[in-house]
């Protein structure tokens, strides 16, 4: 999965997977702050805060769902805490309880509006922001019935 830090977005961001399990369920990204990141106030631009959480939710959730199924994100919400002066950090868990439980509300054939929670921190480990996602699933077929 190391393959996304060459991902433009990520790559001219300074936003690098710190680690990925290979099962999938668990990821570490950082965001380094550096002379063509950071904004006007010298700290982290909150573009690239976000960024940062943007892709991870959906690709575990694909990998562990399968082809069969439509993910994509339906909403997003980032609450700024406090200026990103270093550099941050923000992990990502999806838990066997949450994979059960969307399988479980999409059996019959209905979308579910699974909800996470992203802590991003400094180098300090202070709370910087919270990022909010709600991602979309719904098996395939059912989806391509109602478009």
């Amino acid at each position: 999965m190391r393959f996304i830090n060459f991902w433009p977005p990520f790559l001219f961001a300074g936003i690098h997977v710190i680690s990925f399990d290979p099962d999938m369920r668990h990821a570490e990204v950082g965001l380094r702050l550096t002379w063509w990141n950071r904004n006007r106030a010298r700290t982290q631009f909150g573009g690239n805060i976000y960024s940062m959480t943007d892709p991870f939710y959906p690709l575990m959730l694909m990998a562990h769902l399968g082809p069969s199924y439509a993910i994509w994100d339906e909403s997003a919400r980032i609450e700024f805490i406090t200026p990103g002066r270093t550099a941050l950090r923000a992990k990502f868990h999806l838990s066997l309880e949450k994979i059960q439980e969307i399988r479980a509300a999409t059996a019959g054939d209905g979308k579910y509006l699974a909800q996470f929670r992203v802590e991003i921190v400094d180098a300090n480990n202070n709370l910087v922001a919270n990022v909010d996602k709600v991602i979309y699933v719904r098996p395939k077929r059912a989806a391509s019935l109602t478009q």
